[in-house]
């Protein structure tokens, strides 16, 4: 496929060769972060309208990302092509200038509207560089800042404001307290007057009692006596039963012994039986002279084809994406299946909606863990995520990516998270997601091997 000729009649060759660039390019201008994001912005909006050969080569990938997702994913990718690419830059701003109308006329005159923002004048005149565009950018800055001080003025105002509200109703709530305060002082006067008249009859009543007590402390003492005597009857009887009970336990040891020593034949016995037919082994494997070998009758066989011992049969040699491969990975013990999903259902089920894409590719992983019994997790992306899922069949795992992580990292830290050793299998078509499980020691499958394993089910 030849290259496109660029628009202004030069070579790609031409277009950037040292000696056709001019003057040096002048140090980049460090942009106010408003007018950086607005930049960045409107350059991502504007990448998937550019055609494919006039994409530079790093943001191929971005230009395909969601809207959502390409100015936050790929905003860094996009200011460094912006900053290095002039000649992309140039596209760019031909088609951000076209799409804002009389405004972005106005700044390729150098003129700045006083109804416009200072921000969108500012990132339309970094883009289409204007003479005088330096200027446009300060001055954004510089409204920038002034906005930000008005803001914090507007907000130490209020502070004010609000500290002056709260001492005035501190205030009043301090007036308040100050009645009430004297209220209950009279109160509690009044309940002291009646405490103290209760005192005088408590302490009347504790007298009484006093007196009460003391006759019960003398009823006390006879108590304790007739109690001393009855605690010598029940020592004495105590000491009866233990001798009764040391007697028992002398019976008790003399029939463990008798045990003991049934017992003890009845292992001789066992014993004898057991090293007679050890010795009988050993006396047969020398009449056989029968040596140790580390060899298996199957390696025998295998010679017997014309191949060497321990090769592996030529079925087993299967391609990532042949469903066989996937059953045998499947039938190793205690196999652990990872699934990118919006990968497979986008490759096996893309004319359907994202809720019928999940839903079907979950119910036919529910039948796969019926047949295996092997333990099977899907991760879909978290900007998808949505609320009210149905349950998970049994044996199956839906997870969703956190905000600010992608379904591919979260593989990756399954995969890590397995003990070395176990088989884990992930299925996913993404070059990227294959080498770092592999890398992990897991079995990077296919896409379409799951979806043609799903619908031989």
């Amino acid at each position: 496929m030849s290259e496109p000729e660029p628009r202004d009649g030069r070579l790609p060759e031409e277009a950037v060769s040292p000696s056709s660039a001019g003057p040096e390019p002048e140090i980049e201008p460090l942009l106010p972060e408003p007018v950086r994001q607005r930049v960045v912005a409107l350059a991502a909006s504007a990448l998937p309208g550019l055609p494919f050969d006039e994409q530079p080569v790093p943001l191929r990938r971005v230009a395909k990302f969601a809207p959502n997702r390409r100015a936050r994913l790929g905003g860094p990718q996009i200011a460094a092509q912006l900053a290095s690419d002039s000649l992309f830059r140039q596209r760019i701003s031909a088609r951000v200038i076209a799409e804002v109308g009389d405004l972005g006329a106005a700044v390729l005159d150098g003129i700045c509207p006083a109804a416009a923002d200072p921000v969108e004048v500012a990132a339309l005149a970094y883009l289409a560089r204007p003479a005088g565009w330096r200027e446009l950018v300060e001055a954004a800055g510089e409204a920038v800042r002034a906005e930000a001080d008005s803001a914090a003025i507007a907000g130490l105002v209020r502070e004010a404001e609000q500290r002056t509200a709260r001492a005035e109703h501190d205030r009043a709530v301090a007036r308040s307290e100050a009645d009430k305060l004297r209220d209950e002082l009279a109160r509690v006067s009044t309940e002291l007057g009646q405490l103290r008249e209760e005192l005088r009859v408590q302490a009347r009543q504790l007298r009484e009692i006093q007196s009460r007590e003391r006759k019960a402390t003398e009823m006390l003492a006879t108590e304790k006596g007739r109690a001393a005597r009855a605690a010598a009857d029940h020592d004495a009887e105590l000491r009866r039963v233990r001798a009764r009970l040391a007697e028992a336990e002398t019976a008790a040891a003399s029939g463990r012994q008798s045990a003991k020593e049934a017992r003890s034949v009845d292992d001789a016995r066992l014993w004898l039986l057991l090293e007679t037919i050890g010795q009988a082994a050993v006396g047969l494997r020398r009449e056989l002279a029968l040596e140790p070998t580390d060899r298996r009758p199957a390696d025998y066989v295998a010679e017997s084809q014309g191949e060497a011992p321990g090769a592996a049969p030529g079925a087993r040699a299967l391609d990532t994406d042949d469903p066989a491969r996937l059953d045998q990975l499947l039938a190793l013990p205690r196999a652990h299946l990872v699934v990118d999903g919006y990968n497979v259902t986008k490759r096996g089920y893309g004319d359907m909606s994202l809720e019928q894409q999940r839903k079907r590719l979950i119910t036919g992983l529910g039948g796969i863990a019926a047949q295996t019994g092997d333990e099977i997790t899907v991760v879909f992306d978290g900007a998808e995520r949505v609320h009210g899922l149905p349950p998970a069949p049994r044996g199956v795992r839906v997870l969703f990516s956190r905000k600010g992580e992608t379904a591919d990292e979260l593989i990756r830290r399954l995969v890590r998270a397995e003990p070395g050793g176990r088989p884990v299998v992930v299925v996913s078509s993404d070059r990227e997601v294959a080498d770092g499980v592999r890398r992990h020691g897991a079995y990077p499958m296919g896409a379409d091997a799951l979806v043609r394993r799903l619908s031989r089910s």
